[in-house]
């Protein structure tokens, strides 16, 4: 359908475009599902003491909704799938580069090897993870699920440890290898995760507070709100409100990288399309797939270079705000979850619900005992804090995580927040040689059986790391 014309007087006319009108009626419909489940979380006990994010609530009742009325009213296009597969791709690039622009402090020596034990541990649960999912699924192979695809398994470390926004995306690399039903597959484990966070975590938390293993917390958690203006502003940044708004400047700089990281990769995949066809073929999908990785990396290395500017004062203020690109990420992957669930396709699942199943069921067990054991070695003396703050996040995000810490830790006095953001940089880093990994498991069973493999070695040579690594002074 072409462009509209309407008119609003003899000189004043706009035109309106149906795909244009579309799309924004599509994320007005996620706003409206995100702001019924805050007000549901706000005012039903029970949604409250669950904890679970409303981002995740606002997903399962759009999912509702859409199978309400596909099975019961025959409207089968309500919510535009499309455009939410868009979004998942692309906000978690965003999120990403919004919290890879945000400058941090110099960390203690003690400090960063606490960090880099944590991103061990974080690349640890991705390789449990996808050795249980890759066990699971070869089995069921073998036996009563003639013809599964056997790399499905590793689909468990994209959901549960990564999220909806990788699972969305190996899921549908898994599509074009022959897995029918791969991207809803993906996203329904990336939920299944989300409620294992929420529900474990609360019966552990109830559970440690009636053996006085934690205290609750003092008070509602409000004072953990009443924060000095220095966590909104810092030292030589630009006014909030200048010639242009200081959330514009950061926008700026979000959208600035990820046109760089489109350039780039489009650069890097043309080239191997024309020089390497083969080695095209195969990197090509991963470095689409994993495009927020290259997207933090430029991220990382622009923020380096406005720091430099700043120190030879080529540049008189800071124009990065950490405040403000923390609520971009968190904007970001809050539509990366709505939309992500929303995806969710319960017919592609057919015939996948026993391998979904006992995959979220065993995910959620395994990575309980593992993280359990490793949390004393790496924690000590704030065990427990360390141990649910990890559990939430990978089983759900780094919001869940958070969300479950503040139940026994509301004023962050332990440095369990701080592990888990600092930690992520860190897996970035050690999980970068399993990117090849997830896709070349798929192309044939020799190289599954090689990825298992590798995966064994791979976590021997973590757990070494985590039992030897020192920095710092010893307590």
């Amino acid at each position: 359908m072409g462009p509209i014309l309407l008119s609003t007087g003899s000189n004043e006319i706009f035109y309106a475009t149906e795909g244009v009108w579309s799309a924004i009626f599509q994320l007005g419909l996620i706003a409206v599902f995100m702001l019924a489940a805050n007000l549901l979380r706000r005012r039903i006990p029970f949604i409250r003491r669950s904890l679970m994010p409303v981002s995740v609530l606002a997903g399962f009742m759009m999912l509702i909704v859409k199978i309400v009325l596909d099975k019961g009213f025959g409207v089968k296009n309500f919510f535009n799938i499309e455009l939410m597969d868009t979004l998942v791709y692309h906000c978690i690039a965003l999120g990403f580069i919004a919290m890879s622009l945000r400058v941090t402090e110099k960390r203690k020596s003690a400090e960063a090897a606490v960090g880099a034990k944590t991103g061990a541990a974080i690349v640890g649960s991705y390789l449990v993870q996808g050795f249980v999912g890759l066990v699971i699924t070869v089995l069921l192979a073998f036996t009563i699920k003639k013809g599964l695809f056997k790399a499905a398994g590793l689909l468990l470390p994209m959901g549960y440890g990564q999220g909806p926004g990788q699972a969305n995306n190996i899921g549908m690399v898994y599509e074009t290898y022959g897995f029918a039903g791969g991207r809803s597959f993906g996203l329904a484990i990336a939920a299944a995760g989300y409620i294992c966070a929420c529900v474990v975590g609360v019966i552990v938390l109830n559970i440690w507070r009636k053996r006085g293993l934690v205290s609750s917390p003092s008070g509602s958690g409000e004072s953990a709100e009443k924060l000095p203006a220095s966590y909104f502003q810092g030292e030589n940044e630009i006014p909030v409100s200048d010639s242009i708004d200081k959330l514009s400047i950061q926008m700026g700089f979000v959208l600035l990288v990820y046109i760089i990281t489109y350039l780039f990769t489009k650069g890097v995949t043309s080239a191997l399309a024309a020089w390497a066809p083969g080695v095209g073929d195969m990197l090509n999908p991963i470095l689409w797939g994993f495009n927020f990785i290259i997207g933090s990396a430029i991220a990382m290395l622009f923020r380096s270079v406005l720091l430099s500017a700043e120190k030879r004062g080529m540049m008189k203020r800071r124009y990065q705000n950490n405040y403000l690109l923390t609520r971009l990420s968190g904007f970001f992957f809050d539509l990366m979850i709505v939309a992500g669930i929303a995806c969710i396709d319960p017919e592609d699942l057919s015939g996948l619900w026993l391998p979904f199943a006992l995959m979220a069921a065993a995910g959620g067990v395994v990575t309980w005992f593992y993280l359990r054991r490793i949390s004393r070695r790496i924690y000590g003396d704030y065990y427990y804090e360390g141990l649910i703050s990890m559990y939430g996040m990978m089983t759900g995000t780094i919001g869940s995580g958070i969300l479950l810490l503040r139940e026994i830790d509301p004023e962050f006095r332990t440095p369990a927040a701080n592990n888990l953001v600092l930690g992520s940089s860190y897996g970035i880093l050690f999980g970068a040689p399993l990117l090849i990994l997830v896709t070349t498991a798929a192309k044939s069973n020799t190289l599954l059986y090689i990825v298992m493999g590798i995966v064994v070695v791979y976590f021997a040579l973590l757990m070494l790391f985590i039992r030897y690594f020192k920095s710092g002074k010893k307590k």
